[in-house]
């Protein structure tokens, strides 16, 4: 029986500005206008260069004010086998990055948990973390691989998918490899929010920056809708605001 092609739902807001300081003052905006106007609300956040000049921006400006006390933060994903005290494991990333700097509880920093106690079951940290997320985060931060991949969906992942255990490409875990003392020591899998509940946000936020990252922008946005681009289920959701500098732009028609 054949299928019929999943429905583009909306057009992604694009918004291409000269470089990544630029971009990262557009994310930092749209985050803190979402706290503010929701001071309970669930952040989804992104780890990664990309979301850093945003970041750093939120902390300079918010840090001390209690705007984001009572923000739930959730990560997209989450290395097999690093603990949460291990300095390149995503949960104690984000903590350094934003969420102790700028006032978020520490029992308010949501992540999948794939290296102890219970969590070292992966079904059942799977399981746990989709449960947690329900209906979805109000804004979800995003960035997006040199090959398409959202999270740690790598290409092939249908669009539909929950929360799951993850094979790192070769190309990601070399991305990832300056996080890391040896190429060697970046973990073979993750745990990752999948595309279908990635797509449960309410608002997603894509940052890209870097013409290194200009294809995989052309191929999401522009090219087929398809699990070869990841990236590409961006196009099912209602709301989208896609934020590039002039460089990773530079491949869109």
């Amino acid at each position: 029986m054949e299928h019929p092609a999943p429905a583009v739902t909306g057009e992604p807001q694009v918004v291409v500005v000269d470089d990544a300081a630029a971009a990262g003052r557009i994310v930092a905006a749209t985050i803190s206008d979402t706290v503010r106007r929701a001071p309970t609300c669930r952040l989804g956040l992104a780890t990664g260069s990309t979301p850093l000049p945003a970041y750093r921006l939120l902390v300079a400006e918010l840090r001390g004010t209690g705007a984001f006390a009572r923000v739930q933060a959730f990560l997209l994903d989450e290395y097999v086998g690093l603990a949460a005290t291990d300095p390149a494991s995503y949960r104690a990333t984000i903590r350094s990055e934003l969420t102790d700097a700028i006032g978020v509880p520490p029992a308010s920093v949501h992540a999948p948990d794939p290296g102890s106690g219970r969590h070292a079951d992966l079904d059942a940290a799977c399981a746990d973390y989709e449960r947690l997320l329900g209906d979805g985060v109000d804004l979800q931060l995003l960035g997006i691989g040199r090959n398409g991949h959202l999270g740690f969906n790598e290409p092939g992942t249908p669009f539909d998918t929950t929360t799951h255990v993850v094979t790192l490409s070769d190309t990601t875990r070399a991305d990832n490899a300056r996080f890391f003392p040896t190429p060697e020591a970046v973990p073979t899998h993750a745990v990752t929010q999948g595309l279908g509940t990635i797509r449960r946000a309410r608002h997603l936020l894509l940052a890209a920056t870097g013409a290194a990252k200009a294809d995989a922008v052309a191929a999401a946005l522009e090219g087929p809708l398809d699990v070869s681009c990841p990236a590409s289920a961006l196009r099912l959701h209602p709301r989208v605001t896609v934020v590039l500098d002039r460089a990773a732009a530079g491949a869109l028609s």
